[in-house]
Protein backbone atom coordinates (compact mmCIF):
# COMPACT_ATOMS: atom_id res chain seq x y z
CA UNK A 1 0.00 0.00 0.00
CA UNK A 2 0.99 3.60 -0.53
CA UNK A 3 2.63 4.73 2.70
CA UNK A 4 1.70 8.39 2.04
CA UNK A 5 -2.04 7.82 2.52
CA UNK A 6 -4.21 5.59 4.69
CA UNK A 7 -5.37 2.32 3.22
CA UNK A 8 -8.93 2.48 1.94
CA UNK A 9 -11.69 -0.06 2.49
CA UNK A 10 -15.25 -0.94 1.45
CA UNK A 11 -17.46 -2.83 3.90
CA UNK A 12 -20.33 -5.11 2.87
CA UNK A 13 -22.56 -6.86 5.41
CA UNK A 14 -26.33 -7.09 5.67
CA UNK A 15 -26.22 -6.28 9.39
CA UNK A 16 -25.67 -2.57 10.06
CA UNK A 17 -24.29 -3.20 13.53
CA UNK A 18 -21.57 -5.44 12.07
CA UNK A 19 -20.68 -2.88 9.38
CA UNK A 20 -20.49 -0.07 11.92
CA UNK A 21 -18.37 -2.19 14.23
CA UNK A 22 -15.89 -3.00 11.49
CA UNK A 23 -15.91 0.61 10.29
CA UNK A 24 -14.87 1.71 13.79
CA UNK A 25 -12.25 -1.04 13.93
CA UNK A 26 -10.82 -0.06 10.53
CA UNK A 27 -10.71 3.61 11.55
CA UNK A 28 -8.89 2.69 14.76
CA UNK A 29 -6.30 0.89 12.65
CA UNK A 30 -5.74 3.92 10.42
CA UNK A 31 -7.84 2.83 7.46
CA UNK A 32 -10.33 5.07 5.63
CA UNK A 33 -13.77 3.64 4.92
CA UNK A 34 -14.87 4.69 1.43
CA UNK A 35 -18.31 3.10 1.53
CA UNK A 36 -20.65 0.59 3.11
CA UNK A 37 -23.42 -1.56 1.65
CA UNK A 38 -25.71 -4.42 2.62
CA UNK A 39 -25.95 -6.78 -0.37
CA UNK A 40 -23.80 -8.58 -2.90
CA UNK A 41 -24.66 -6.67 -6.10
CA UNK A 42 -24.09 -3.35 -4.33
CA UNK A 43 -20.75 -4.62 -3.03
CA UNK A 44 -19.68 -5.65 -6.53
CA UNK A 45 -20.54 -2.23 -7.93
CA UNK A 46 -19.08 -0.29 -5.01
CA UNK A 47 -15.70 -2.05 -5.10
CA UNK A 48 -15.40 -1.53 -8.86
CA UNK A 49 -16.44 2.12 -8.64
CA UNK A 50 -14.49 3.21 -5.56
CA UNK A 51 -11.43 0.97 -6.15
CA UNK A 52 -10.45 0.52 -2.49
CA UNK A 53 -7.27 -1.13 -1.33
CA UNK A 54 -9.36 -3.63 0.65
CA UNK A 55 -12.92 -4.95 0.66
CA UNK A 56 -14.37 -6.77 3.65
CA UNK A 57 -17.26 -8.91 2.41
CA UNK A 58 -19.76 -10.87 4.44
CA UNK A 59 -20.07 -14.44 3.19
CA UNK A 60 -23.88 -14.48 3.34
CA UNK A 61 -25.50 -11.43 1.76
CA UNK A 62 -28.77 -10.87 -0.13
CA UNK A 63 -28.56 -11.02 -3.90
CA UNK A 64 -25.07 -12.52 -4.17
CA UNK A 65 -22.88 -14.17 -1.56
CA UNK A 66 -19.39 -12.98 -0.73
CA UNK A 67 -17.66 -15.82 -2.56
CA UNK A 68 -19.47 -14.96 -5.80
CA UNK A 69 -18.62 -11.27 -5.35
CA UNK A 70 -14.96 -12.26 -4.99
CA UNK A 71 -15.12 -14.52 -8.06
CA UNK A 72 -16.65 -11.82 -10.23
CA UNK A 73 -14.22 -9.16 -9.04
CA UNK A 74 -11.25 -11.42 -9.81
CA UNK A 75 -12.67 -12.27 -13.22
CA UNK A 76 -12.82 -8.54 -13.94
CA UNK A 77 -9.21 -8.03 -12.83
CA UNK A 78 -9.92 -6.28 -9.54
CA UNK A 79 -6.60 -5.69 -7.71
CA UNK A 80 -8.12 -5.01 -4.27
CA UNK A 81 -7.34 -7.29 -1.36
CA UNK A 82 -10.57 -9.18 -0.67
CA UNK A 83 -11.38 -10.38 2.84
CA UNK A 84 -14.29 -12.73 3.51
CA UNK A 85 -16.05 -12.34 6.85
CA UNK A 86 -18.17 -15.22 8.15
CA UNK A 87 -19.39 -17.28 11.07
CA UNK A 88 -18.89 -20.50 9.08
CA UNK A 89 -16.05 -22.84 10.00
CA UNK A 90 -16.97 -25.39 7.31
CA UNK A 91 -13.80 -26.49 5.49
CA UNK A 92 -15.41 -26.57 2.05
CA UNK A 93 -16.81 -23.09 2.55
CA UNK A 94 -13.38 -21.72 3.40
CA UNK A 95 -11.78 -23.54 0.46
CA UNK A 96 -14.39 -22.19 -1.98
CA UNK A 97 -13.75 -18.64 -0.82
CA UNK A 98 -9.97 -18.99 -1.21
CA UNK A 99 -10.25 -20.69 -4.59
CA UNK A 100 -12.55 -17.90 -5.79
CA UNK A 101 -9.72 -15.47 -5.09
CA UNK A 102 -10.19 -14.26 -1.51
CA UNK A 103 -7.00 -13.06 0.17
CA UNK A 104 -8.25 -13.72 3.69
CA UNK A 105 -11.01 -15.53 5.59
CA UNK A 106 -11.93 -14.06 8.97
CA UNK A 107 -14.37 -15.35 11.57
CA UNK A 108 -16.83 -12.89 13.04
CA UNK A 109 -16.27 -14.31 16.51
CA UNK A 110 -12.50 -13.81 16.29
CA UNK A 111 -10.62 -11.08 18.18
CA UNK A 112 -10.14 -7.63 16.67
CA UNK A 113 -6.41 -8.16 16.23
CA UNK A 114 -7.08 -10.77 13.53
CA UNK A 115 -8.17 -8.01 11.15
CA UNK A 116 -4.87 -6.18 11.55
CA UNK A 117 -2.99 -9.47 11.19
CA UNK A 118 -4.90 -10.22 7.99
CA UNK A 119 -4.24 -6.78 6.52
CA UNK A 120 -0.52 -7.04 7.25
CA UNK A 121 -0.24 -10.58 5.93
CA UNK A 122 -2.07 -10.06 2.64
CA UNK A 123 -0.13 -6.87 1.95
CA UNK A 124 2.99 -9.03 2.00
CA UNK A 125 1.47 -11.34 -0.61
CA UNK A 126 0.16 -14.03 1.71
CA UNK A 127 -3.23 -15.66 2.16
CA UNK A 128 -4.61 -15.29 5.68
CA UNK A 129 -6.98 -17.74 7.36
CA UNK A 130 -8.24 -17.13 10.88
CA UNK A 131 -6.00 -18.90 13.41
CA UNK A 132 -9.23 -20.24 14.93
CA UNK A 133 -9.42 -22.52 11.88
CA UNK A 134 -5.90 -23.91 12.20
CA UNK A 135 -5.82 -27.66 12.37
CA UNK A 136 -8.96 -27.95 10.24
CA UNK A 137 -7.00 -29.54 7.39
CA UNK A 138 -7.65 -26.72 4.97
CA UNK A 139 -4.29 -26.95 3.27
CA UNK A 140 -3.61 -30.68 3.43
CA UNK A 141 -5.19 -31.50 0.08
CA UNK A 142 -2.14 -30.59 -2.07
CA UNK A 143 0.14 -32.72 0.11
CA UNK A 144 -2.20 -35.68 -0.27
CA UNK A 145 -2.03 -35.38 -4.07
CA UNK A 146 1.56 -34.45 -4.91
CA UNK A 147 1.29 -35.76 -8.45
CA UNK A 148 -1.59 -33.44 -9.34
CA UNK A 149 -1.41 -30.58 -11.82
CA UNK A 150 0.44 -27.70 -10.09
CA UNK A 151 -1.43 -25.19 -12.27
CA UNK A 152 -4.84 -26.44 -11.19
CA UNK A 153 -5.05 -23.80 -8.46
CA UNK A 154 -4.67 -20.93 -10.95
CA UNK A 155 -7.60 -18.95 -12.28
CA UNK A 156 -7.94 -18.62 -16.09
CA UNK A 157 -6.52 -15.09 -16.01
CA UNK A 158 -3.65 -16.11 -13.72
CA UNK A 159 -2.85 -18.89 -16.16
CA UNK A 160 -2.73 -16.38 -19.03
CA UNK A 161 -0.36 -14.14 -17.08
CA UNK A 162 1.76 -17.16 -16.12
CA UNK A 163 2.31 -18.19 -19.75
CA UNK A 164 3.14 -14.64 -20.85
CA UNK A 165 5.63 -14.13 -18.01
CA UNK A 166 7.52 -17.38 -18.55
CA UNK A 167 7.74 -16.65 -22.27
CA UNK A 168 9.50 -13.36 -21.68
CA UNK A 169 6.86 -10.64 -21.86
CA UNK A 170 7.20 -7.62 -19.59
CA UNK A 171 4.40 -6.53 -17.28
CA UNK A 172 3.49 -3.51 -19.42
CA UNK A 173 3.32 -5.69 -22.54
CA UNK A 174 1.11 -8.24 -20.77
CA UNK A 175 -1.13 -5.43 -19.56
CA UNK A 176 -1.56 -4.17 -23.12
CA UNK A 177 -2.14 -7.67 -24.49
CA UNK A 178 -4.78 -8.59 -21.91
CA UNK A 179 -6.29 -5.09 -21.70
CA UNK A 180 -5.62 -4.72 -17.98
CA UNK A 181 -3.48 -2.32 -15.97
CA UNK A 182 0.19 -2.99 -15.12
CA UNK A 183 -0.82 -2.86 -11.45
CA UNK A 184 -3.26 -5.70 -12.05
CA UNK A 185 -0.52 -7.71 -13.77
CA UNK A 186 1.64 -7.19 -10.65
CA UNK A 187 -1.24 -8.47 -8.52
CA UNK A 188 -1.58 -11.61 -10.62
CA UNK A 189 2.20 -12.13 -10.58
CA UNK A 190 2.27 -11.96 -6.76
CA UNK A 191 -0.60 -14.44 -6.63
CA UNK A 192 1.29 -16.79 -8.97
CA UNK A 193 4.40 -16.66 -6.82
CA UNK A 194 2.31 -17.48 -3.74
CA UNK A 195 0.30 -20.31 -5.27
CA UNK A 196 3.26 -21.96 -7.02
CA UNK A 197 5.62 -21.42 -4.07
CA UNK A 198 8.25 -19.47 -5.99
CA UNK A 199 9.91 -16.25 -4.87
CA UNK A 200 10.75 -14.36 -8.06
CA UNK A 201 10.50 -14.40 -11.85
CA UNK A 202 13.61 -16.56 -12.18
CA UNK A 203 11.97 -19.16 -9.95
CA UNK A 204 8.79 -18.97 -12.01
CA UNK A 205 10.67 -19.55 -15.25
CA UNK A 206 12.59 -22.47 -13.72
CA UNK A 207 9.28 -23.91 -12.51
CA UNK A 208 7.94 -23.76 -16.08
CA UNK A 209 11.09 -25.17 -17.71
CA UNK A 210 11.26 -28.10 -15.28
CA UNK A 211 7.72 -29.04 -16.27
CA UNK A 212 8.00 -28.36 -20.01
CA UNK A 213 5.55 -25.48 -19.84
CA UNK A 214 7.43 -22.92 -21.94
CA UNK A 215 7.04 -22.41 -25.68
CA UNK A 216 10.58 -21.11 -26.27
Amino acid sequence: MNQLRPATVVLADDHAIVREGFAALCAAQGMRVLGQCSDGPAALEMVQTLQPDFAILDLHMPGMDGTEVVRQLRTRGCPAKLIILSISREENTVRRALRAGADAYLLKDGPARHLQDAVTFVCEGGVYVSPLLRGAGLFTEPQERPTGNPLASLSPRELEVFHQLVNGLRAKDIARLLDISPKTVDTYRASLFRKLNVHDLVGLVKFAIDRGLTTT
